[in-house]
């Protein structure tokens, strides 16, 4: 397995530390008067969930996690369990706690593909175990309530709740009605813009 210097843990880039994978959220190079440089990074532990900050020094490596991703389908969601298909393979179904998807697992709607995570943890046993999901950022979904804006509430910046089709409620400008879709940002769960009238 690849091991990265201090310099090469960036964005986006998945390390083991302590046999765990964690997924680097942000990292910053920076050297502070005549010490040597530090990268200071965010990362997201890809099992719990846990987000926490780790420097490294110049002398510092981390294992490249060896992190497989395939396309899976996303069928249901039960008790806070999340059931999925092989995008291939309707048979072959697997289920995800929520604490695994995080918040934007309320932005997924059912039949979407997705992508799995999966991590072998360097075991032998060929069974390398489903960690995490990545979903689109931008996500098109239809208001499926939405109440009409009420004449003198229409201020610039004012916004209203409302509910779209995967059950999910975010805050949106006035202007939004039932049966428009709107673009999501499923990483702040904040509305991004509209994209149109009603396509189903």
């Amino acid at each position: 397995m690849a091991m990265l210097d201090y310099s090469e843990i960036v964005l986006r880039k998945y390390i083991v530390l302590d046999g765990e994978p964690w997924e680097v959220l942000d990292s910053h190079v920076f050297r502070k008067q005549q010490r040597k440089p530090v990268n200071a990074t965010k990362l997201r532990n890809l099992i719990t969930g846990k987000v926490t900050e780790r420097s490294f020094h110049v002398s510092d490596k981390a294992e490249e996690a060896d992190i497989t991703s395939r396309d899976v389908k996303y069928l249901y969601e039960s008790r806070g369990e999340y059931w999925f298909c092989e995008a291939k393979d309707p048979s072959k179904r697997f289920k995800i706690d929520e604490a695994f998807i995080g918040t934007q697992a309320r932005f997924m709607k059912k039949d979407s593909v997705v992508q799995a995570l999966s991590f072998d943890g360097g075991k032998d046993d060929g069974e390398a175990k489903v960690i995490s999901m990545k979903i689109p950022i931008k996500i098109d979904l239809k208001v499926i309530e939405a109440h009409p804006a009420v004449k003198g509430n229409t201020a610039q910046g004012a916004t209203k709740v409302v509910k779209l089709e995967t059950g999910a409620e975010i805050n949106v400008p006035m202007f939004i009605k039932e049966g428009e879709i709107i673009r999501v940002n499923s990483e702040t769960g904040e509305y991004a813009e509209r994209v149109g009238g009603n396509l189903f």
